[in-house]
């Protein structure tokens, strides 16, 4: 047998070992799904603590069941290392680092290019590997390829299969998660998308194949945009009603009606998170190498730039008009977390506006019980107040910057001297009540 009918009989046979790099916000879920299906799973990650909580059954990401993992690992199905030579023990390895921006917005392929170094070391022939990790077209067959062939002496499509399949993640979905969300894959050959469909078709209900991985590279990032996009215009317009005296809330309500050509947005603080702040700008570094400017692009990231400023100048304004100075003023941020209802504060737009408010003098506090620590951009630290009748009446103003569920907000406001509400969260505006 060739190395391909090895690969495909191990997978049929439920005897391959998957091997996951990275036990973040995209690995951990996909390792415990695989696992899950009665595959056995080595979960590579380099943080030591994070390692030993998972062997220890312990969790620390909010989409992954607590049973589940306890099952999982007391059943042997998932073992957390920090030894990458186990990579030679993987007959499949999906690939789920960071891919982070620097401060030029540009791709940071340091995480990708280690971990294909390794995998270049380590890989065995009759091994599968996928990306998962969000990057610009391109990137798996000029970036990976290169690198793991090198390091190797393996040759892709005759020792090894490479692919990307874009992970969907939203974090806090009750609905979708990794085993229902719909994936897609595009492999460098036929042979490599055949192996990766059988793989992870285990785990995955529903798989759509394309032609390449720049097609499946292509596929995540205009995801993402769409909603950069959609957004950024839906935030512009907001402002923009706001000094007209319209309630953008009631216009989106109305306009919702229409049963075809429109879809829904809504405004807020400003976009938070991995993805949707960060990803579409892979797309304007690549567009760069084919001499194409990205004109939608570059103005709705500068919209969604401008935002947590806006919102400063909203909560200054809000001050002004009951003749408070920002200066010395307490105000209190509700929810630091980039989305209702989870714990992440990554790109959270409310701590870009704390770092705003403090530079003018304000005395921050907030309340998120979800995030019971916070360190802002600028290196500031704060922890979750305790959320009392007390500390509302003693605020000079309350913004609501993220809505969790367990908010009354309604009784918030009631008690508060002024509140500035970027999320509609309260239904009627009045003389203390300031909307986006």
């Amino acid at each position: 047998m060739n190395h391909k009918e090895v690969l495909l009989k191990k997978i049929k046979a439920n005897q391959e070992v998957v091997g996951v790099l990275g036990l973040g916000y995209v690995g951990l879920p996909l390792a415990v799904t695989f696992a899950k299906n009665n595959i056995k799973v080595i979960g590579f990650e380099k943080d030591t603590r994070k390692a030993d909580m998972i062997n220890r059954g312990h969790n620390y990401i909010a989409d992954v069941n607590d049973t589940d993992l306890k099952t999982i690992i007391s059943n042997n199905k998932l073992q957390a290392v920090t030894d990458f030579s186990k990579i030679a023990d993987c007959d499949a390895i999906l690939i789920c680092v960071p891919t982070p921006l620097d401060k030029f917005k540009k791709p940071d392929m340091t995480f990708m290019e280690k971990a294909c170094t390794e995998i270049g070391r380590y890989i065995k022939p009759a091994t599968f590997v996928a990306l998962e990790s969000t990057t610009y077209p391109t990137t798996t067959e000029n970036v990976l390829l290169p690198i793991i062939e090198k390091e190797s002496g393996l040759q892709n499509g005759k020792d090894f299969w490479l692919a990307f399949s874009p992970e969907r993640v939203d974090p806090g979905n009750k609905k979708y998660k990794t085993e229902n969300t719909p994936k897609v894959i595009g492999a460098v050959n036929k042979d490599g998308l055949q192996i990766g469909c059988t793989l992870y078709q285990k785990a995955i209900h529903n798989l759509h194949t394309v032609s390449s991985p720049r097609i499946a590279e292509m596929v995540k990032i205009l995801e993402n945009t769409y909603r950069l996009i959609n957004i950024s215009l839906i935030n512009e317009m907001a402002l923009l009603c706001g000094k007209m005296d319209i309630n953008i809330w009631e216009v989106i309500e109305a306009a919702e009606t229409k049963p075809y050509g429109f879809q829904a947005f809504y405004p807020g603080p400003g976009i938070g998170g991995h993805c949707i702040p960060l990803d579409p700008f892979y797309l304007e570094h690549i567009a760069k190498n084919y001499q194409f400017d990205l004109t939608m692009l570059n103005t709705a990231g500068h919209i969604e730039n401008l935002m947590p400023h806006r919102m400063t100048i909203k909560i200054t304004s809000a001050l002004n008009r009951q003749q408070k100075a920002i200066n010395g003023a307490k105000i209190l941020f509700m929810g630091v977390a980039y989305k209702a209802d989870i714990g992440d504060a990554r790109e959270s737009p409310a701590l870009k506006i704390i770092d705003e408010v403090l530079q003018k003098g304000g005395r921050v506090y907030y309340h998120d019980p979800y995030v019971p620590q916070v360190k802002t951009n600028n290196g500031h630290t704060f922890t979750s107040s305790t959320l009392t009748d007390e500390l509302i009446r003693k605020m000079d103003v309350i913004v609501f910057t993220t809505i969790h569920k367990q908010f009354d907000c309604e009784a918030i406001a009631a008690r508060a001297k002024l509140v500035v509400d970027m999320r509609n969260a309260v239904n009627q505006a009045s003389d203390k009540v300031y909307k986006l």
